[in-house]
């Protein structure tokens, strides 16, 4: 009697500990940030500028007439998906947003006006690059959560083949308080494909050195600093650029102290993907993060990544046609399709307990 006495007691202990546990996960708060990337293909406003060669934008192509029309589709195209990046957990658009594919800080300005968008008061932060079409990268930030410290534009030395200086798109390097943390985003958009991915690998392999090259002026400041690489890479998570420059691993556990994790390579790995590139299906758009930002260990007493996914819901997908099965393009030549881009957007949740 006495034995089930004392067992009765050790069940009734274990139930009520793990119940007690049960309700301390619970009583557990969080609050999460959206991060993420989106190239926002051929994002042009309908003026010639004769600075750049602006005039090879699909919208140049349009009849002068149905120009602005195309324009402002687009604009409200791309704020309304946009709008809805992240909100399924962080209930509301991005905190921080990298971009490429677009012409000036005007355009951005126009999309940040548009009433998907317009009260989430989202700030720019945009430099215009060398690049002869005048494509530039930019960082759209909500104010309320973010707050940039500084930010600096790097150029890409490239060599063309027939030795001289080729001007592509700079490197944009914004540091910034996310709440309180100090975070440190790096937006790309590396050099293309054109040419075949051998001859052009060499330009991307100096891209992503220059991606070393800024954490490395970053450590002499900031000792293990909170790095966010993203971008249109124009490679994917298993090419040489990412792998052997970069040195990008695919696994949090056992990442070293500055290591690099990228949390893309494991979806490309499963089949996923970004945009199709001349019938291949490829993971080109990235975000990947510095170990103080990642961990194995469910420790989220600062912000940590939590999941990474590409938002592709079916609307963004092309039902028919040459690009069946694509990310629904706005462009088909001279004629505006209605769609949105060529790429999905892709986006990381930042994780952090509230004290």
């Amino acid at each position: 009697m006495k034995f089930i006495y004392t067992f009765f007691l050790s069940v009734l202990f274990f139930a009520n500990s793990n119940a007690q546990k049960s309700k301390s996960s619970k009583n557990r708060a969080f609050q999460i940030r959206t991060v993420a990337f989106y190239n926002l293909e051929n994002l042009f406003d309908t003026i010639n500028d004769p600075k750049k060669l602006d005039e090879r934008s699909p919208i140049m192509d349009i009849k002068e007439g149905n120009r602005a029309k195309a324009y402002w589709l687009k604009i409200d195209n791309m704020a309304k998906v946009i709008s809805e990046i992240g909100t399924k957990k962080a209930k509301t658009s991005p905190a921080i947003l990298g971009v490429s594919e677009i012409e000036n800080k005007m355009v951005l300005e126009d999309l940040i006006a548009n009433k998907h968008l317009k009260n989430k008061r989202y700030g720019i932060i945009h430099y215009e690059s060398p690049d002869v079409r005048g494509i530039d990268v930019a960082l759209l930030y909500q104010k309320r959560y973010f707050k940039p410290i500084n930010h600096k534009s790097y150029t890409l030395e490239l060599l063309g083949k027939d030795g001289k200086p080729y001007a592509t798109r700079d490197q944009l390097l914004v540091t910034g308080l996310l709440d309180d943390e100090v975070v440190h985003i790096i937006v790309n958009h590396w050099p293309s494909r054109r040419g075949g991915e051998q001859k052009s690998r060499p330009s991307r392999e100096k891209a992503a050195a220059l991606n070393m090259q800024i954490i490395k002026e970053l450590k002499e400041e900031y000792p293990n600093p909170k790095v966010i690489i993203m971008g249109d890479l124009n490679d994917d998570p298993t090419n040489t650029s990412v792998k052997n420059i970069l040195h990008a691993k695919s696994k949090k556990a056992g990442l070293a102290n500055g290591a690099i994790y990228n949390p893309m390579d494991d979806m490309f790995r499963r089949g996923l993907s970004t945009l199709g590139y001349r019938d291949n299906i490829n993971l080109f758009d990235q975000i990947l993060l510095t170990s103080p930002l990642v961990t194995a260990k469910k420790d989220y007493s600062t912000y940590k990544l939590y999941k990474a996914n590409i938002y592709n819901p079916r609307y963004l997908t092309q039902k028919k046609g040459r690009y069946k099965g694509y990310p629904y393009r706005s462009w088909s030549g001279a004629t505006f399709t209605g769609g949105y881009s060529d790429h999905y957007p892709v986006y990381v949740y930042l994780l952090k307990e509230k004290g």
